[in-house]
């Protein structure tokens, strides 16, 4: 069942959202404040999200960008829904990477069809919930790592390496293919920030079990049981 999130702080407009899409046999969340929305998205990761220009806090546009600038949800559909109807402000929210623009009022069967439309057109997302590797589990849902029955506190850039390094063992990945997926193209960090955060992911893993962050000397880093005595750790 594909998700829907209504970011819209006008009550009855987000309520009359909620009530269709429902309808329509959606599961929705509805988000009112700016400044909560980009959490939200990566909590729940919905399948397409409809987005008001006009927000507390953070504008639509704002938020359009900075979902954009996340590897793990820039894909995401996003159809704006405003009151600015001029062309200018219309090319102003598709180049802060809106797929669609609706402008209020508007015809809930024709934003329906437009829903339905950018799913169809949007990627095809993981149903995996979980990653495991030896004793490492990774919940996707919850966001939470645990080596056996430990909790494993990482921050958000650790979380996503592992991540990466999890879904495919024994792959090396070097320093500029992690950059770019979790990074991201547009944002420009030196290659060696990802020694920084391999280092501290493997502090935090390391401390309930042993080292599975395998450094391939001069190419990058994969996640392996088999650690060769010419590699450095």
């Amino acid at each position: 069942m594909a998700t829907v999130m209504v970011v819209e702080d006008e009550e009855a407009l987000a309520l009359l959202l909620k009530y269709n899409l429902e309808k329509e046999g959606y599961e929705v969340v509805v988000e009112s404040r700016g400044n909560r929305v980009l959490g939200q998205v990566e909590k729940y990761c919905p399948s397409v999200i409809l987005l008001d220009w006009m927000l507390p806090e953070l504008s639509g546009v704002d938020i359009c960008k900075l979902i954009r600038s996340k590897p793990d949800i820039k894909n995401i559909p996003i159809i704006m829904l405003t009151a600015k109807g001029q062309e200018e402000d219309k090319i102003k929210g598709l180049s802060a990477g809106a797929d669609d623009y609706v402008t209020k009022p508007f015809s809930v069967p024709e934003l329906m069809a437009r829903v339905k439309a950018n799913l169809r057109r949007a990627p095809e997302i993981s149903t995996v919930k979980e990653l495991f590797f030896e004793d490492i589990r990774m919940d996707l849902v919850a966001k939470k790592v645990f080596r056996g029955e430990n909790y494993v506190h990482l921050g958000p850039t650790e979380f996503r390496l592992l991540k990466m390094l999890m879904e495919s063992p024994g792959k090396v990945f070097s320093r500029e293919i992690l950059l770019k997926t979790v990074w991201g193209d547009n944002i420009y960090v030196e290659s060696r920030t990802v020694d920084v955060h391999i280092r501290r992911l493997r502090k935090s893993l390391n401390e309930y079990g042993a080292d599975y962050i395998r450094t391939v000397r001069a190419t990058g880093y994969s996640i392996d049981n088999h650690q060769p005595a010419d590699e450095e750790n």
